[in-house]
């Protein structure tokens, strides 16, 4: 696929996003918003992805909304008109993967500053991986704006003093690499030029597994983390359930006992 604003490639099962604008540290514009949109939905519906992994080109992973393109009426950077359709009622995602309606899981590999609507995809990625020279902070409040939905998802990650010291010292205070894996906004913290081939190791790990006992079992997390316990289980075990009517399940418990490696079919 030919992008102008992002990157796309398909290898080994996995599907890089490459967010391409590193002149701009990879600020969101409205080109970009419609690219990735064509992306994400590309490597969902791609049956030779079994796993999206998503990174920065430059120094930026990626600065939140470009601010030279964001209108004087106030109204965002909705890619179309405003409010034309159910997505736009909804917080807006900017560069957020559609994770709540995705099956694949996603890694996101940081190499480097994140803020802004950057930082959605730290809080809502299934595995991050950040550089030693990653930076995360909020600028909102330092340009004028609420923090809303970014504050949210980092209170739901990190302990709320530490969400809320990061929403209200905006841009004047930033948080290193180590500090964010103390505090598990990221699960792994690598050397800068080691970052890629670290996150396509662990995709590696990934996509060793059962493709949709993968998928399954994400799931089974995300739409359960807002549930009771009991309903939470409930809810996954439906969708362990499913996944044993699959070839793979039969798969499975088969190459164990004959003592080789599983040949994984998604179906």
């Amino acid at each position: 696929m030919d992008f102008e604003t992002i990157r796309y490639d398909v290898a080994d099962r996995v599907a890089t996003i490459t967010f391409d604008r590193p002149d701009r540290l990879n600020a969101v514009n409205p080109a970009m918003i419609r690219e990735l949109d064509i992306a994400y939905r590309a490597a969902e519906d791609d049956d030779d992805v079994w796993l999206v992994l998503v990174t920065g080109n430059g120094r930026a992973f990626c600065a939140g909304a470009d601010v030279t393109d964001i209108p004087e009426d106030g109204k965002g950077i909705a890619p179309e008109p405003f409010l034309s359709r159910y997505a736009h009622w909804e917080a807006p995602q900017e560069a957020t993967p559609p994770f709540r309606t995705m099956a694949k899981p996603i890694i996101v590999a940081v190499n480097g500053l994140c803020c802004g609507a950057g930082l959605d995809l730290v809080t809502t990625g299934d595995i991050v991986i950040a550089s030693e020279r990653a930076e995360f902070f909020d600028p909102h409040v330092s340009i004028g704006l609420v923090s809303g939905r970014e504050s949210v998802r980092l209170a739901k990650v990190l302990p709320r003093t530490v969400a809320l010291r990061m929403a209200l010292t905006g841009r004047h205070e930033r948080m290193g690499a180590e500090r964010a894996y103390e505090l598990g906004l990221v699960s792994e913290v690598v050397p800068h030029d080691m970052l890629l081939k670290r996150a396509r190791e662990v995709a590696g790990l990934v996509n060793r597994n059962a493709p949709l006992a993968v998928r399954g079992t994400r799931l089974a997390i995300h739409k359960t983390l807002d549930l009771p316990l009991h309903e939470g289980e409930i809810l996954a075990e439906a969708f362990r359930e499913r996944v044993k009517l699959t070839e793979d399940a039969l798969e499975g418990p088969r190459a164990f006992v004959e003592k080789r490696e599983p040949v994984w079919r998604a179906r």
